[in-house]
């Protein structure tokens, strides 16, 4: 097998041509990447249900909305806490996964890493790829992968990141975020 370049802590953005109803429009932050697969959680699908309603405790410590959000079609049952925390050294509790962004143990009392961070979103599930999987999507030209920011994980106004994520890129790829919702209307 070759060797895979990580795109840990990238963002994947999905191409209008992506036909998963899953993925319509996704914004992917990639947790981890390597020749055994990949995870990720979308970032723009909030979901109805508070924070307060599944997780008590850690519901204070997220931002707007405080709401879940639905991290992927797969394990909608398991929870996956995702915080910036600045600085050189994080919190016991959090693990690193690219720049300020990483991962938080929810069986952490919520006390010991609550001063730390600086935002905290909370996934039911996850997307997940089998090795080689994700590679084929991207032979095929299903995401774009460019570059995450921390305000990305946190951002206030989730049903629009996918166009800002895309207009903040340089060339060809800022106008995809002009693409209309349905272009059988244009």
């Amino acid at each position: 097998m070759t060797e895979v370049s990580s795109l840990t802590g990238r963002l994947l953005v999905a191409t209008p041509a992506l036909a998963d109803p899953n993925f319509d429009r996704a914004v992917v932050l990639l947790l981890d990447h390597d020749e055994k697969g990949s995870l990720g959680v979308v970032l723009n699908r909030p979901t109805p249900v508070g924070v307060g309603d599944i997780l008590g405790s850690w519901a204070a410590l997220t931002g707007e909305p405080d709401v879940v959000f639905q991290g992927g079609p797969v394990s909608l049952d398991s929870a996956l806490g995702v915080a910036v925390i600045p600085g050189d050294e994080g919190p016991l509790g959090w693990r690193r996964v690219h720049g300020a962004i990483g991962l938080v143990d929810l069986e952490t009392p919520p006390e010991l890493l609550g001063p730390a961070l600086g935002s905290l979103r909370i996934f039911a599930g996850y997307a997940g790829w089998g090795p080689g999987q994700l590679e084929d999507e991207l032979t095929e030209g299903a995401w774009y992968v460019v570059e995450s920011e921390p305000g990305d994980v946190s951002s206030p106004r989730p049903e629009n990141l996918w166009r800002a994520v895309l207009r903040r890129q340089r060339g060809e790829l800022a106008m995809i975020a002009t693409y209309p919702d349905d272009p059988s209307l244009n």
